[in-house]
C-alpha cells in the first residue's frame, strides 16, 4: 500500500487556524480603536495650543482675540489634521463664557461634525476646549482628557 502526501492541512485545521486569528483580531480591536481616538484627540489637542500662540500674538499686536469657525476665512485654521476632509475634529474660536472677544477666547475641537471625518467619536472626552485663561476643559465623561 502507498500513502498519499498530504499537501497540506486538513479543512478542520484551517478552519480552527481562522477561529484563532479571528478570537485575536476581536479581542485587540477595542485597544486599536482606543489608540486610534488618543492619536487624533493628541492630534486636536496640538492644533488648538498652536492656535492659541496664534491668538496670542494676535492680541499683543491688536489688544484683542479674533473669533472664527467653519468657512469664516483668514489665518486660522478650523480642522485639526492635515486636511479637512482627513481631520477628526473641527475647530473653532469665540469668546469665553460671558466674556467679549477683546477679553478671553476659548478654542473648542467638536469631534466628527459634517465638515470633518463625520464618523469620527470621541465618547470619553467629547469636545476639547482651551481657554487663553489656561483652562483645560472636555465636556465628556473623562477627567484625564488633556493630558
Amino acid at each position: 500500500m502507498t500513502k498519499r502526501a498530504s499537501a497540506g492541512g486538513s479543512l478542520l485545521g484551517m478552519l480552527t487556524t481562522l477561529v484563532i486569528i479571528a478570537i485575536l483580531a476581536a479581542a485587540a480591536m477595542p485597544v486599536w480603536s482606543e489608540a486610534v481616538i488618543r492619536m487624533r484627540r493628541g492630534e486636536a489637542q496640538a492644533a488648538l495650543q498652536e492656535l492659541m500662540q496664534q491668538q496670542e500674538r494676535h492680541f499683543t499686536r491688536f489688544n484683542s482675540y479674533v473669533a472664527f469657525s467653519t468657512g469664516s476665512g483668514g489665518e486660522y485654521r478650523w480642522w485639526s489634521g492635515r486636511t479637512a476632509s482627513s481631520s477628526a475634529y473641527e475647530l473653532e474660536g469665540k469668546a469665553c463664557d460671558g466674556q467679549q472677544i477683546r477679553d478671553c477666547i476659548q478654542l473648542v475641537a467638536t469631534p466628527g461634525t459634517p465638515n470633518v471625518d463625520r464618523h469620527f467619536r470621541d465618547p470619553q472626552c467629547e469636545r476639547l476646549i482651551l481657554t487663553s485663561s489656561g483652562l483645560h476643559l472636555a465636556t465628556g465623561p473623562s477627567r484625564s482628557c488633556w493630558r
